[in-house]
């Protein structure tokens, strides 16, 4: 029988790159996915098909459920004999109540493991150029909540020990409560000088940073209108933001992009946009299956060595072409004398991902460019293999048929519209 298991997993800063890697396999695995307003969406797609996805974010005062409520909701969903992965922004045990969390766990005597994130405490101010610590400037680094239990009698923080004492200051969930931080800094010996940084959404693309000095910044945050969520960072560090911020250099950071590719086929272009600061939104406008009928392409395959040249017009055709090759238990051997052609650069890198070299890659990505390229080879009565879509144009065939060649074209993959959830993402 299942033994149920809960994962209290730190999901990182928002970054979905900072993710640890036993986080996202906790994702993975998870029957079960339990997440926060804080933790980067594009995580979800690491989650099985087949897991219940629940939201139970809190955004200022507006709570999705109670933590009382999603206290009981993690217990419940774990006597189900589930494994739940519980992914909170950040690190759970930083301000996350996750420790909250996994008392309740042992009261039900419910298994767990902690997995921890990386804090936005430390990535935002790194995202900001902003070290937390400089052998020169500060040894001295403290972790402090700018939003403490409404039900505590008295504050819990030592604010003279903070101000006179501690170099490095970095406040979680203190937007709205910046004018009383500044004030109890100020009046307990800190330096109205004081550099201070607000980092709204850090490691995102929508990073945002205002800096100033405890004397200013209530006023420069005000004017430029940040709201929360945002680290605060104050101490004689934040000066070397000017010298040091590099995320925020970037090109594109700010701008949200739709890619309308394939999923299959867009994650390196998602990664070069997202490396230039963009914000990428996933939106295919179509997805790839295999065509109606297999049975010509399988027929071709096992018909390999009548052939001459074999041309792959896309990456889809090659990844159809080889998925029906090795299913019937052959391998590029099978490919033997044959010579390829492929339309565009990355058709031709995927058939190097198979270990085979292209004789001919057009400059241009169109069938018009292997025509004119086939001009130069001598292809009367030679035997032209054609993977390619079932919904593909007839001028490629037509005109080599019309040089001489004998062309057999098969469907190695068909389109189909787009999932409507991937459009209702956009909308």
């Amino acid at each position: 029988m299942k033994t149920p298991i809960v994962y209290l997993v730190g999901a990182g800063p928002g970054d979905p790159g900072l993710i640890t890697v036993k986080g996202r396999e906790c994702i993975a695995r998870a029957d079960v996915l339990i997440y926060d307003y804080l933790a980067a969406p594009a995580l979800l797609r690491h989650a099985s098909p087949a897991a219940e996805l629940i939201y139970v974010g809190k955004q200022g005062g507006d709570h999705t459920l109670p933590q009382d409520e999603i206290n009981a909701l993690i217990v419940a969903k774990a006597r189900e004999n589930k494994t739940v992965t519980r992914l909170k922004g950040g690190d759970p045990f930083v301000f996350g109540r996750g420790g909250e969390e996994a008392e309740v766990l042992v009261e039900a005597g419910i298994a767990f493991e902690i997995v921890p994130g990386v804090t936005s405490a430390v990535a935002a101010p790194a995202y900001a150029g902003i070290p937390l610590s400089h052998r020169k400037m500060t040894s001295t680094i403290a972790f402090v909540t700018g939003h403490e239990d409404p039900t505590k009698e008295q504050t819990g923080i030592d604010w003279p020990a903070l101000a006179r004492g501690i170099g490095t200051l970095v406040f979680f969930m203190g937007v709205k409560n910046l004018p009383n931080i500044v004030a109890e800094l100020v009046a307990n010996g800190r330096s109205p000088q004081t550099p201070v940084a607000l980092v709204r959404w850090g490691t995102t693309p929508e990073q945002v940073t205002v800096s100033g000095r405890l004397e200013d910044i209530v006023a420069k945050v005000k004017r430029a209108g940040l709201k929360a969520p945002a680290i605060i960072v104050v101490g004689e560090v934040v000066g070397l933001r000017e010298k040091l911020k590099w995320f925020e250099n970037r090109p594109l950071l700010g701008r949200r992009i739709v890619v309308t590719r394939s999923r299959a086929q867009a994650s390196d272009l998602v990664q070069a946009l997202a490396d230039l600061g963009a914000e990428c939104l996933e939106c295919p406008t179509i997805q790839t299956a295999p065509p109606d009928d297999v049975a010509p392409l399988d027929r071709a395959i096992a018909d390999l060595a009548v052939f001459d040249w074999i041309v792959f017009t896309s990456v889809n055709g090659v990844s159809g072409f080889f998925e029906r090759l090795f299913g019937a238990g052959k391998d590029v051997r099978a490919l033997g004398r044959l010579r390829t052609a492929a339309i565009g650069p990355a058709t031709a890198e995927r058939l190097k991902s198979f270990g085979l070299s292209s004789d001919i890659v057009p400059e241009n990505y169109r069938a018009e460019s292997v025509v004119a390229a086939f001009r130069k080879e001598e292809v009367r009565g030679k035997q032209i293999l054609l993977p390619r879509a079932q919904e593909a144009r007839q001028i490629l065939p037509a005109e080599l048929a019309a040089m001489g060649a004998v062309v057999r074209e098969v469907a190695a993959y068909k389109t189909l519209p787009a999932a409507a959830g991937d459009l209702d993402a956009l909308v």
